[in-house]
């Protein structure tokens, strides 16, 4: 919360200094970082084609900007002031972009009516609607007219636009999700990463991504009392304070390194690898021959399986996935597994690292998955330079 408020304080300098009234401005918001990531895609293909623009990226929470406040295709990472009509007039006098993007289903009604007043070009980008929002209820008059700003949704699903159909928006595309786009194109980077292919010398490894303590329990217990020695396992903890990482090792009984102490060991020599730092673990996942992703036994549910899934790897998770389309998708296809205990995921572990052609096929319907879905950016854009 301190955070929230403090970091609102300087937004209107931070835009000041940067932004003068003869620029062309191009404006993205996101609420958090995983919108920005499905906004990526399309601020990264229009910095490249419009070198001359500022480019303004706000953010409504802490978890977005913190990350992201240094990314550097934007001349500046702010928060988004709150929705007031005095803050709108005044973010817009400053801003005044000649283009505005909202990513997935961030509606503020002040500035949105301020956009429309001012005749200013705004579009949503991979936009989701359910037929709970207050958008399609007989009370949600007001909040329907705030969509008028929009000049065009670029939808998710033909279900979101059969809802903004229904109460009177044509100017809809079903697109699909940018983020598809953001992790393909993941694959076409260099991830090599020299200290995890030390690690890893040629041996089947698991790499489980964003795990929680209950996650962490059942995979310390198959490496503890079931893995062979031709497995290896790479743990990167969503949680990576100190006394966390030190009761994750303490836990293992297998001979385990962290990143932290990587240098000058001989890394092919342990067996688990535990990741207590941020912003590799994308990388690392190319590495994985199964991947598991946390998250699925806490209450907000499971972590991105996109990532790993585009390169082409199985995926085994918990049992809370029921809010997440792609999750339940790739689990219908059978390129993702859910547990719920850990009796159900030795039996998994055991039958991917035995059965090399069921792990392969079970991968490429993930890779599969991915690539069916990409071209939400090429759709947008093209809308764009019309």
């Amino acid at each position: 919360m301190k955070l929230f408020v403090d970091g609102r304080k300087i937004t209107f300098s931070k835009l000041k200094k940067v932004i003068s009234k003869n620029d062309e401005v191009i404006w993205f918001h996101c609420a958090s970082l995983g919108e920005f990531e499905q906004g990526r895609p399309i601020i990264e293909k229009l910095r490249e084609e419009n070198p001359t623009h500022k480019l303004v990226l706000t953010f409504f929470s802490p978890s977005g900007y913190e990350v992201r406040k240094n990314y550097k295709e934007a001349d500046v990472v702010c928060y988004l002031p709150l929705d007031t009509k005095l803050n709108a007039k005044k973010f817009l006098d400053i801003v005044h972009p000649k283009l505005a993007v909202f990513v997935k289903y961030e509606f503020w009604p002040n500035i949105l009516r301020e956009l429309k007043k001012r005749n200013i070009k705004t579009i949503l980008v991979s936009g989701i609607f359910r037929k709970n929002q207050p958008f399609f209820k007989w009370y949600g008059n007001w909040m329907r007219k705030t969509l008028q700003a929009f000049n065009h949704f670029f939808v998710q699903d033909e279900n979101s636009e059969t809802l903004l159909k229904s109460i009177g928006f044509s100017n809809v595309t079903v697109s699909g999700d940018t983020r598809f786009d953001r992790v393909f194109e993941i694959t076409q980077q260099n991830n090599q990463l020299q200290f995890i292919e030390e690690f890893k010398n040629n041996t089947y490894t698991l790499v489980a991504g964003s795990t929680w303590e209950d996650d962490e329990k059942i995979l310390v217990e198959y490496i503890n009392n079931l893995a062979s020695e031709n497995e290896k396992f790479i743990i990167a903890p969503h949680n990576i304070n100190a006394k966390n990482i030190e009761e994750l090792k303490a836990s293992i009984s297998k001979k385990v390194i962290l990143f932290s102490d990587k240098k000058d060991k001989k890394l092919q020599n342990f067996q688990v690898f535990i990741i207590d730092t941020v912003g590799i673990l994308t990388k690392i996942y190319s590495y994985a021959n199964i991947a598991y992703v946390g998250g699925g036994f806490t209450n907000t549910g499971v972590h991105n399986v996109l990532e790993p899934a585009t390169f082409g790897v199985p995926i085994l998770i918990g049992p809370n996935y029921n809010k997440f389309l792609e999750v339940i998708d790739l689990v219908n296809k059978k390129a993702c597994f859910s547990v719920n205990n850990s009796k159900k995921l030795y039996v998994l572990l055991k039958k991917f690292f035995q059965e090399e052609q069921k792990r392969k096929k079970a991968g490429k319907q993930a890779l599969n998955y991915v690539v069916e879905r990409t071209g939400a950016t090429t759709k947008i854009l093209y809308y764009l330079k019309k």
